[in-house]
């Protein structure tokens, strides 16, 4: 049986009772009491304030693979997954200033819908169907699978087990309440991760010594967040050119995280709401990389990395504390699978079923097949889940961010030209939706199973390969809307886009500086 199971007692069991009732107790306000006539479940009703959005689009970027994943980067390579997470900082930024305010201006409950408004139904289904694959394939089946290994390596139970607990549970708030009730739980839930993360950090640095004995303890470029170009985990060039094409994906037009945006009660809030991720995420380090960095200097001889963080628990948590891990895995799960089920079925019941099935569907039946959506993306993604692990010889988090890599360079194109170009045609987007993606999809199984990076040295870093192809999209689309004979650009512009606040850029100032000052702190070491 696995070490942390039999460390388990009685009042660990307390522990994680006590968690899941409260769980609940949370979940039934948020999905029953002061409900609001004709509520559907995705919007939560456009209640939510800063903090809100904050935790939620927090613990749904979180997941069960920064636990996993931060620690383990940490433990092979140090600081250098916090380019993740701060240099996240710019993306977040054009998420508050550029799009929020056009999405919160159309008056949309999901991204296809706004693309549909700007370029016609095809657009829109085209994108809809897409979303629904990118949410399955990204979002649940992968995120269902990391947890899937940290309960693994708790309980020693297999794979389809495990997953099959996991989503049940993390099915149920989505379910019941919607985003509402995943957008309360979350507080409660990520307030959770950050007391139980930095508790084990702070054990690990009582048990070396300090910051003073770690720094010294481990090869100083570990301390380094940019690596030369030569480096064969995170070059330079990877990180600056490959990492925002995933990036804009990621946080300004996917459904699961921009969805918290547009159920704020009003743009400011919502703004004030992504600088709160930007505050967050400037935690990763204390939270997330420094257990991995703590492991490496304490247990240096792990046979696999993924191990660290797993390791520095059985290590370190005293007996009675090691529920509160299974409550932090169960938080971080129900915080990322509860969002991207909500997104599924806000996407499909509004995108689907209200657009092309039934029109004159009301909140009664929406909300019917939102719940039965739920329903199929926790069998398909238990499915995924297992498929994955068969999945050999890569870092378990270049796993994620090679899949989001080929999911992304479309999505970035037909968004950023859609903005940023008015010129940019319905037929070049339609294009780059199909045709593109299709190729960006072929480009990836031919990375990652077909002729795997890890036996043919022939492929560039995974980074840069999205980049490849974001820049051959690119070019594309450019050259279809310039050649289009029969140009039909944006057709309904959205209405008066509102000016942000003097508070939010501010904020957003600030945070900049912090962010570029750990950038100055953690290089030349």
């Amino acid at each position: 049986m696995n070490p942390i199971y039999d460390k388990l007692t009685k009042a660990d069991f307390a522990v994680v009772a006590i968690y899941l009732i409260v769980l609940l107790v949370i979940g039934y306000i948020a999905s029953f009491r002061q409900k609001k006539k004709n509520e559907t479940l995705f919007l939560a009703s456009h209640s939510l304030n800063w903090y809100n959005i904050g935790f939620n689009m927090w613990g749904t970027n979180v997941g069960p693979s920064s636990l996993l994943a931060f620690a383990s980067i940490g433990y092979a390579t140090g600081i250098v997954a916090g380019n993740f997470e701060w240099y996240a900082f710019v993306f977040l930024m054009l998420l508050a200033m550029v799009f929020a305010p056009r999405y919160i201006a159309s008056k949309v409950a999901t991204m296809p819908e706004y693309m549909g408004k700007r370029y016609g139904d095809s657009t829109r289904n085209i994108l809809a169907w897409y979303a629904l694959i990118k949410i399955l394939v990204s979002w649940l089946s992968l995120g269902l699978f990391s947890g899937g290994v940290l309960v693994r390596q708790i309980l020693g139970i297999p794979m389809w087990q495990s997953v099959i607990v996991l989503v049940a549970f993390s099915g149920i708030f989505t379910f019941a309440g919607g985003l509402k009730a995943i957008a309360k739980v979350n507080v409660f839930q990520m307030i959770l991760l950050i007391v139980v993360s930095l508790t084990l950090t702070y054990l690990g640095l009582q048990r070396i010594g300090g910051l003073s004995a770690l720094y010294h303890k481990v090869p100083s470029h570990y301390w380094n967040l940019i690596k030369p170009s030569n480096d064969k985990s995170y070059p330079w060039q990877a990180m600056l050119l490959g990492y925002p094409v995933a990036a804009v994906a990621f946080f300004c037009t996917d459904q699961a995280m921009v969805q918290s945006v547009l159920g704020a009660k009003n743009l400011e809030q919502g703004q004030l709401g992504v600088n709160f991720i930007g505050w967050l995420k400037v935690l990763a380090l204390p939270l997330f990389i420094m257990p991995g960095i703590l492991c490496f200097a304490l247990f240096p001889h792990l046979e696999k990395s993924d191990l660290a963080y797993m390791t520095m628990v059985t290590n370190l948590f005293p007996s009675g504390m090691n529920g509160l891990v299974i409550c932090v895995l169960i938080a971080v799960l129900v915080g990322t699978i509860g969002s991207s089920l909500n997104a599924l079925s806000a996407v499909f019941t509004t995108d689907v079923y209200v657009k092309n099935i039934n029109p004159s569907a009301n909140t009664k039946e929406q909300i019917k097949v939102g719940r039965i959506t739920v329903v199929v993306g926790c069998v398909f993604a238990v499915l995924m889940a297992v498929a994955i692990d068969k999945i050999r010889g890569q870092n378990l988090f270049n796993i994620f961010q090679a899949v989001l890599g080929f999911i992304a360079p479309s999505l970035s194109v037909v968004f950023l030209l859609s903005v940023f170009w008015k010129r940019t045609t319905a037929k070049a987007v339609n294009a780059i939706l199909s045709f593109g993606s299709a190729f960006s999809l072929f480009v990836g199984v031919l990375y990652l199973w077909v002729l795997p990076a890890d036996k043919y040295p022939m492929w560039p870093h995974f980074l840069l390969l999205s980049f490849y192809i974001f820049a051959i999209l690119l070019v594309a689309a450019i050259i279809i809307s310039l050649t289009d004979r029969n140009p039909q650009t944006s057709n309904i512009e959205t209405a008066e886009i509102p000016r942000t606040s003097k508070k939010v850029q501010w904020l957003f100032a600030l945070l900049g500086v912090v962010i570029l000052s750990l950038y100055i702190i953690f290089n030349g070491h």
